[in-house]
């Protein structure tokens, strides 16, 4: 309830902020005239003066082409005031931002507008909001700009590194003097690094399909636990080739909802505990159940990741590890977090360095 009433309450601190600038400006114009108006009674004053009570001052003193005169020339002094001070003060931010923006238009996002509190030019509210909002959109232009270069760095690696093996591999089988085992070793080795490749371009499909995707479909009655439990059968060649010990603790829960949406998350969450926890680890699988929801959680006992990794673990194509050290690309977690956010359920992890990490999901039973 805390935040809700600081967000109502920070449009009215800015709508007050605004009023009170607004009355500045006004003041400030109304100075202006006020001061143009007395440098032409003080004008008018020293002609009268000066004349004294001869009939040219006599005459002036009633024409009204001298009057007239005067009140242009009042007219004419306020609006060149005016003029200069909005020409230095109100125009000189804005010739900034054009600059910033042809620096935007060829691709320097680094680009800062300066914002100075004590500029005359915070009068106006709405000028003060355009570079803010300026500022703002090339902030995360840069970002996008970083991650474009990041998802072609990752991308590309992922891509080149078993095409490289394979090319290897199948250059070797053409050799001659090879041993049947070592043909089938290496065809063995083709076979799993293009089983990787199909694995990349379904995940990367996948996932650019649910990122467009806002209703789930296709939802059936199953029961989770046993979809679970499959899940670890399937990737069973995974964890005993590592000697894990994992361990199940589900309930028998009959749920709706889409099938092979939900068994990428579990394939994803257990793949991703078996890769980074080391020979002779542990997984363990829990589940709870409410009236309401459902939580499920796989932990482990490997690795762990630091702060900076654990905050930016479910964007797109980001790997923990820049060495790749460990097989990966970057997209399960990711798709993992687009399924759970369009089943309206929620994913947190908690982890600590060198201690192991868990993935808690909680879904909605409804």
């Amino acid at each position: 309830m805390k935040p809700a009433r600081r967000q109502k309450e920070k449009p009215t601190r800015e709508r007050s902020g605004r009023q009170t600038l607004r009355w500045k400006l006004t003041g400030f114009v109304f100075s202006v005239m006020m001061l143009s108006v007395a440098l032409i009674m003080l004008i008018y004053w020293l002609v009268l003066t000066l004349l004294g009570s001869s009939a040219l001052g006599l005459r002036l003193a009633v024409s009204p082409i001298f009057i007239a005169s005067l009140l242009l020339g009042a007219c004419a002094l306020i609006a060149t005031l005016l003029f200069a001070l909005l020409s230095r003060y109100y125009l000189q931010p804005l010739k900034r931002l054009n600059r910033a923006t042809k620096e935007i238009g060829e691709g320097h996002f680094d680009i800062h507008v300066q914002e100075d509190k004590e500029h005359p030019y915070h009068i106006v509210p709405e000028l003060q909001d355009l570079i803010r909002n300026f500022n703002e959109m090339a902030e995360e232009l840069r970002g996008i700009e970083l991650f474009r270069n990041d998802f072609i760095n990752n991308f590309s690696h992922e891509f080149k590194t078993p095409i490289i093996s394979i090319r290897g591999f199948a250059h070797e089988l053409r050799q001659e003097g090879l041993t049947d085992e070592q043909r089938n070793e290496y065809a063995k080795i083709i076979e799993e690094e293009s089983d990787r490749l199909a694995r990349l371009s379904s995940n990367v499909l996948t996932l650019s399909k649910l990122e467009n995707q806002q209703i789930v479909t296709g939802q059936t009655e199953f029961y989770l636990d046993e979809q679970i439990r499959q899940c670890i059968l399937l990737l069973e060649s995974e964890w005993s080739e590592k000697a894990l010990e994992i361990v199940p603790e589900l309930e028998l829960l009959k749920v709706r909802g889409n099938e092979e949406m939900l068994a990428l998350v579990w394939r994803n969450l257990l793949s991703n505990a078996i890769k980074f926890t080391p020979r002779g680890g542990r997984i363990e699988v829990r589940m709870a159940v409410t009236e309401q929801t459902v939580t499920v959680s796989v932990s482990d006992n490997g690795i762990g990741m630091s702060d900076e990794v654990r905050a930016r673990v479910f964007e797109k194509f980001y790997q923990g590890d820049p060495s790749h050290a460990h097989a990966g690309y970057g997209v399960g977690l990711a798709l993992v977090k687009r399924i759970v956010d369009l089943l309206k359920g929620t994913i947190t992890v908690e982890s600590r360095e060198g201690f192991g990490s868990r993935f808690t999901v909680e879904l909605p039973r409804e």
